[in-house]
């Protein structure tokens, strides 16, 4: 099966899923691979650039079916801090480190690692571990994929 097509989430009907992704961070930002759904199937990703997939998108194959992307959940550490001041001093120090983050109300999320962590509690930061489905901030430079993507909508219907 190929996808030349991200539907993104919120945008496609998601009983139409006829299979699922599981991927992480890192094998949710994509150009051209294959991926392996649940049911055991081949589908290549072929999008003219490389975009980021978010939990719920659809790659729609060839044959008309819609494979769900679902995020993997990760090992996380979720920060919190004594007030809006500290967290985003802390985010500052983060975004300084160019570090991917998950910003969501009252507190941060980063991928788990203990010199950044013990950075944070230097800072005033609280930290919690937890496994959740990672999805950081695309970016100032990420092009518009902040109002997400739509992968590659050229007809290919002879390929």
């Amino acid at each position: 099966m190929r996808s030349f097509t991200v539907l993104p989430a919120g945008d496609w009907d998601q009983a139409r899923a006829t299979d699922r992704v599981v991927l992480d961070f890192d094998q949710r930002y994509r150009r051209r691979v294959v991926v392996r759904t649940v049911a055991g199937q081949d589908v290549l990703l072929d999008l003219t650039q490389a975009i980021r997939l978010r939990h719920g998108d659809g790659l729609l194959v060839e044959d008309g079916g819609v494979v769900r992307v679902e995020a993997r959940p990760e090992e996380l550490a979720e920060i919190h801090a004594h007030g809006a001041g500290d967290l985003l001093r802390i985010a500052w120090h983060l975004g300084n480190r160019h570090l991917p983050v998950q910003l969501s109300g009252g507190h941060i999320r980063i991928r788990a690692d203990r010199v950044i962590e013990a950075m944070v509690e230097g800072l005033g930061g609280h930290v919690a571990h937890i496994e959740a489905p990672f999805d950081p901030e695309a970016g100032a430079y990420a092009g518009g994929e902040a109002s997400h993507r739509h992968g590659d909508e050229h007809d290919h219907a002879d390929g």
